[in-house]
């Protein structure tokens, strides 16, 4: 056993019950952290005849009951969508080597065969066409700019994908888009000012006061930093329902075959397209209400792998999105995941064990799923929401952690009531996004 695993397990039970269901008045949790910084930075713990330390102990002691009692924010309804082109896998490199007219580079394309039979992944979607490349040459062309052409087409595209998830999100919510507060949207496919993030409040038709934040290129992490972003802008505003949607299209990193580029095939065999979407709101919903929680996020973390800089890099010029995640990436996330989740988990007093929790790790590939199972020594099936969503999807880049949290609703809510949960998010830094959830009957009105 590990010394990380051992101080786990040695972990003190306090501060986290799993049957919690407490849902007290509505506080910000901002306001409750900022009094306690502010009675610490005071000093004290002297004899002092004025009263102060009375006074800042009094503040102390209140600011951590009142952030104790500030409600949590949860998952109120969930939503996803893909687009209509469905490839196969084992079809997927015949037709790749052939819309980009490379059947001649045979070897290539017998290694990019034999990555797709090791892939896991059953079928992808796509929002580009044979279609597309014959009306783009230049998008297969790699002495070509394309960068234009492709803003051209995801720029409508991203916002259309992204309502389609988002509406069913709020439907699941059950109450109108007009009472959304606030709007998160996190794409790598393009950046246009307004941002796609105005066109899709049109979209769902949320009202013009609605609070937009984007996020571009976030890579995989991206729908865990949409999450984390909606949670604590929940926490700090009562009364905010607060809409998150990951939108990623990856004709952005659509590359041809290159002999001098083998790594392209890697990204080629693994990514698809698809949006996912949440509603997060914190507090009451008051009389006559119809919102069932979902998850409750109990902590949201994220931190960076050291030395990891180089291991999943990307860089947007004239070609398009450049991104080839390092041969490295598999095992610096296994040596450190861990590490990382334990700086997460320890402040809550969590322990007894990884198995004890239900997961929803980012499926960005079979190395990176075995290489977490395998160093905290998982159960069999543990991740197997994250596996089936590959198998399914493929790598939806951050859209991937929403459909994972959605896979694991459908099919697991009855075993998973009540019990406590970790959702993992990867990308691009390394950047570990991590939460704690505890999952609700889904009947449990705020």
């Amino acid at each position: 056993m590990s010394q990380a695993r051992a101080a786990l397990h040695s972990a003190p039970h306090v501060g986290l019950h799993r049957h919690d269901r407490r849902r007290p008045k509505a506080y910000p949790a901002a306001a409750a952290r900022h009094a306690l910084s502010a009675s610490v930075s005071t000093g004290g713990g002297h004899c002092n005849p004025s009263g102060r330390v009375a006074r800042r102990t009094r503040c102390y002691a209140t600011a951590v009951d009142e952030a104790r009692q500030a409600p949590r924010a949860a998952v109120l309804g969930i939503g996803t969508a893909n687009p209509a082109n469905c490839v196969p896998q084992n079809e997927y490199a015949d037709w790749y080597f052939r819309v980009t007219k490379s059947d001649h580079l045979a070897k290539l394309k017998a290694k990019m065969k034999r990555i797709c039979h090791n892939s896991g992944i059953k079928k992808r979607y796509f929002h580009h066409t044979t279609d597309t490349f014959r009306d783009h040459p230049e998008i297969v062309d790699r002495a070509l700019p394309s960068l234009d052409a492709r803003q051209a087409i995801l720029a409508p595209a991203v916002p259309e994908i992204a309502a389609a998830a988002a509406a069913k999100a709020i439907a699941a919510w059950g109450r109108p888009a007009s009472d959304v507060t606030h709007l998160v949207l996190a794409t790598y496919s393009g950046a246009h000012m307004p941002g796609a993030d105005l066109r899709l409040a049109s979209l769902l038709g949320l009202r013009r006061s609605t609070q937009r934040t984007m996020f571009y290129l976030g890579g995989c992490a991206a729908g865990s930093a949409a999450l984390r972003v909606a949670r604590d802008v929940a926490e700090n505003n009562p009364g905010a329902r607060v809409l998150a949607v990951c939108a990623e299209l990856s004709l952005v990193l659509f590359r041809a075959p290159r002999v001098a580029d083998p790594g392209t095939l890697v990204m080629q065999a693994l990514f698809g397209d698809g949006a996912s979407a949440v509603v997060v709101g914190a507090g009451p919903e008051g009389s006559g209400g119809v919102e069932c929680p979902m998850f409750e996020i109990m902590s949201a973390s994220q931190t960076v792998i050291p030395g990891s800089e180089d291991a999943a890099a990307g860089h947007l010029g004239e070609g398009g999105l450049a991104f080839c995640p390092s041969p490295r990436m598999p095992n610096l996330v296994r040596q450190h995941v861990e590490e990382c989740l334990l700086d997460a988990v320890s402040p809550l007093g969590l322990g007894g064990g990884w198995n004890d929790l239900f997961w929803a790790v980012h499926p960005g590939g079979p190395a990176i799923l075995d290489g977490v199972e395998a160093e905290l020594a998982l159960a069999p099936g543990k991740l197997a929401a994250s596996r089936r969503v590959l198998t399914e999807y493929g790598n939806m880049s951050g859209a991937s952690m929403i459909f994972v949290l959605d896979e694991l609703w459908r099919r697991h809510r009855q075993e998973m009531d009540g019990r406590l949960g970790v959702m993992l998010g990867l990308g691009p830094g390394i950047s570990v996004e991590t939460m704690v959830l505890r999952s609700m009957s889904g009947t449990e009105k705020k």
